[in-house]
């Protein structure tokens, strides 16, 4: 496979979850500055702005939430915002139309023509309902009715990094905001995950084990271990697992990452979320660049849709 062609599918898999996971901590957030009439609504919304890795805003106006909207949901020229991602998931598609299904380059054409309609008809609640609609349909698409070849690997490569590294930051949403912040009932139910939860752990309930449903379940999708875990199996099938040559492979970094979760105490995470999920943040950033190096050549787009940090 071209090897930009193998990076826009990877590309595609990570601005189509980012979306998604986007409009999940978005729509937790608002919906506890609603509900929470002692909140303060400027420091909660510069929290979020911080977690999700936005320019910080100037010291001194209050940041209000249709700020965050704007700058985290409707601004088409961010790529870390939900409107960006999704014309940036288009345009990589499109350069890489000519492996991908004509059922998922559809949906993904289909999304960004009806974007703007969604953003000026909807409400912010049906608007994210949309964005997670259409990310599951993609997602749909990918798991259906793509052979398991290096183009799905590439696709769920990058879908799996940037799942945990946004798991992460919305459990880290959590942890920055303290007692005011959404709890873990509302975190998992903006994952999807609450039903499960309470099966797995035969509705008993408690922080703790929510917390740990979240970082280390090894059989929900959305968990960070499991997505940690899908990433790396992607990387050996790309025969990522043979190089022993290179320390820092990108298998390795997220194996380091993972067992630093997986094998200490639930209780030792919690005692210092915020600093755990900004080294998981930062694993995935590091997973990233050595794949881009490994597979991907640099500076031969100018105009290249990936990465902008």
């Amino acid at each position: 496979m071209l090897s930009r062609i193998a990076e826009s599918l990877f590309w595609v898999g990570r601005y189509v979850e980012r979306a998604d996971d986007t409009s999940r901590i978005l729509d937790t957030h608002l919906q506890l500055l609603l509900e929470d009439p002692w909140v303060s609504e400027d420091l909660a919304c510069r929290s979020l702005l911080a977690v999700m890795g936005a320019s910080p805003p100037p010291v001194g106006p209050a940041v209000t939430p249709s700020h965050v909207m704007q700058t985290l949901a409707y601004n088409r020229l961010n790529a870390q915002s939900i409107a960006g991602a999704l014309d940036a998931a288009r345009e990589n598609a499109r350069r890489a139309r000519e492996t991908i299904s004509t059922e998922l380059w559809e949906c993904l054409n289909t999304t960004r023509n009806d974007l703007p309609s969604a953003i000026a008809n909807r409400t912010t609640p049906e608007f994210f309902a949309w964005v997670r609609e259409r990310a599951a349909v993609a997602a749909g698409i990918t798991d259906s009715a793509t052979s398991r070849d290096q183009i799905w690997t590439f696709l769920v490569l990058g879908r799996s990094i940037e799942r945990a590294d946004m798991t992460a930051r919305l459990v880290a949403t959590r942890a920055v905001a303290g007692s005011s912040g959404p709890s873990w009932t509302t975190l998992l139910r903006s994952c999807g995950a609450y039903e499960a939860f309470l099966r797995a752990y035969r509705g008993n309930a408690s922080d703790a084990l929510a917390a740990e449903f979240l970082l280390l379940d090894p059989l929900f999708p959305r968990s960070v271990v499991y997505a940690l875990r899908q990433a790396e199996q992607c990387l050996v099938t790309l025969g990522e697992g043979n190089d022993r040559a290179s320390s820092e492979s990108a298998v390795r970094i997220l194996g380091r990452v993972r067992s630093g979760l997986e094998f200490r105490p639930v209780g030792q995470l919690l005692e210092n979320l915020p600093a755990e999920m900004e080294e998981v943040q930062r694993g995935c950033s590091s997973a990233s660049d050595a794949v881009r190096v490994r597979y991907f050549p640099t500076g031969l787009h100018d105009d290249w849709v990936g990465e902008r940090l």
